[in-house]
């Protein structure tokens, strides 16, 4: 579950992200969260993540309170939820299986659970055969498969996709948007943060809509503004 209660958030250059914004996803929801340039969507996930924290209101996702969470406790807390950001973040060093290895290993996971999970992860989002290549290798599509893979890994209730078809093409865009629709058949919550209308539009599913730091709409079906 996350809820935001009236939540403001300022940056200490005077940005008034948010300004009063409260809703609820409970667990299980599919949600797009929308809205223009600068509307705010970013500093949400910022505030989900825990990189930033909230000027008032209250956050909650799950078990934890974030306004008062303390930097002991985000590991903790990262460790629920699965993030794919619009720039992939896949290190390019290190084959496609060890980028989706790589968030077990920080957590402690023994080698044997990693290679099972990971082929088993990796078939799931259909790239079973690129294990062993590397992100230079790889289609802008396959790369975020590879960035979807890895949040998906540690199987956590929560996946937060940001712009996650920003750098791909339309085709491309479909088959991620029916990969994160397949994730959310299995109970897991899916937050999916974009400004693109018509992506939106095809899917009938919840849209918060956020413009100038405020909620102006939540509603199911299409993207309002």
């Amino acid at each position: 579950m996350i809820e935001f209660e009236n939540v403001y958030k300022a940056y200490k250059n005077g940005t008034k992200a948010l300004r009063g914004v409260s809703f609820r996803i409970d667990d299980g929801e599919f949600v797009f969260i929308v809205g223009p340039s600068g509307a705010g969507k970013s500093t949400i996930i910022k505030l989900l993540m825990g990189e930033e924290y909230v000027s008032s209101g209250e956050i909650t996702v799950g078990e934890y309170k974030l306004s008062k969470l303390p930097r002991s406790k985000l590991p903790y807390l990262r460790r629920t939820m699965g993030v794919v950001f619009q720039d992939f973040r896949l290190i390019p060093t290190k084959t496609v299986f060890d980028n989706v290895a790589f968030a077990m290993r920080v957590i402690g996971k023994n080698p044997r659970d990693i290679h099972k999970r990971v082929r088993y992860i990796l078939n799931l989002v259909g790239l079973s055969n690129k294990g062993r290549s590397y992100p230079s290798q790889l289609s802008g599509g396959e790369q975020q498969r590879v960035a979807l893979a890895r949040a998906l890994v540690n199987n956590p209730a929560l996946i937060i996709a940001d712009e996650p078809t920003g750098n791909i093409d339309p085709v491309l865009s479909r088959d991620i948007m029916d990969l994160l629709m397949a994730i959310n058949e299995q109970k897991i919550t899916v937050v999916v943060v974009t400004h693109e209308k018509s992506l939106v539009d095809t899917y009938n599913k919840r849209v918060i809509t956020i413009d100038q730091g405020k909620l102006v709409s939540d509603r199911t079906g299409g993207y309002l503004i």
